[in-house]
């Protein structure tokens, strides 16, 4: 699918109004003299789980990219725009035992963090999260997978500032098949593994519909491989059969 220059700056304008607040900072410190910072992007997902007669069954994940997650010390930053009241996000979430906070799905390279505990977290400081989620619709199944291209793919991240902020940022880059992974070519920015890749379809009423593709993975040869979302899925559904 062509997108004009209009089209691409309104759809980036719909994401970061939409989805700015899904996203999170990650540090991961490989030492514990904080030295080796990496620095990564996750983001919340609702799974559709089932229905019951008082509604929808969902569950609520953090995800990112596995890579960002294999430390024993890390930190989950916090923005002042999704903490109620605002001031709360004054200091980061600290986390040791870094690694063993997720649910590591290694076929996918995604990591997965059930958010109760952050939820946890915010009500015994007084503070609650006000965030937005990347939802169960709009994440791609493997139909919408299979219908992409060579496409244009739209990057929410939190990025890494020179003077270590972490700003909201949405980049156009393009995504193509590698067989029947996707990818994109070119080498994202510092704090963008982990991040939400988002494509576009037309929908049936023929309005365009944004569909979260998946999330970026560690830059390889040729560019970052995406974990597309039916195989997210599919992984987590894996892991958690023993709870649903």
């Amino acid at each position: 699918m062509l997108l004009d220059q209009e089209t691409e700056n309104e759809i980036i304008y719909e994401l970061c109004q939409l989805l700015g607040r899904a996203i999170l900072p990650l540090s991961r410190a490989d030492r514990p003299d904080g030295a080796g910072q990496g620095h990564g992007t996750a983001f919340f997902y609702t799974e559709l789980v089932g229905t019951t007669d008082d509604g929808e069954v969902v569950h609520e994940w953090l995800l990112t990219a596995d890579a960002s997650t294999r430390g024993a010390y890390g930190e989950i930053g916090l923005r002042p725009s999704i903490t109620e009241p605002a001031d709360a996000a004054s200091e980061a979430i600290e986390l040791p035992g870094f690694a063993d906070r997720w649910l590591h799905l290694p076929e996918t390279g995604v990591a997965a963090m059930p958010t109760g505990g952050l939820h946890g977290y915010a009500d015994d400081r007084g503070w609650c999260w006000r965030t937005q989620q990347v939802t169960h619709a709009v994440a791609a199944d493997a139909e919408a997978v299979a219908r992409v291209g060579a496409a244009p793919a739209f990057v929410l991240a939190l990025g890494v500032a020179d003077d270590g902020s972490r700003p909201l940022e949405a980049v156009i880059e393009r995504v193509a098949r590698d067989g029947d992974a996707l990818r994109i070519a070119t080498e994202l920015p510092a704090g963008y593994v982990g991040a939400p890749v988002f494509g576009v379809e037309t929908g049936p009423d023929g309005e365009l519909a944004l569909r979260c593709l998946g999330l970026v993975l560690p830059a390889e040869v040729g560019g970052h491989p995406v974990a597309t979302f039916d195989r997210i899925r599919a992984a987590l559904t894996e892991v958690t059969a023993g709870f649903r």
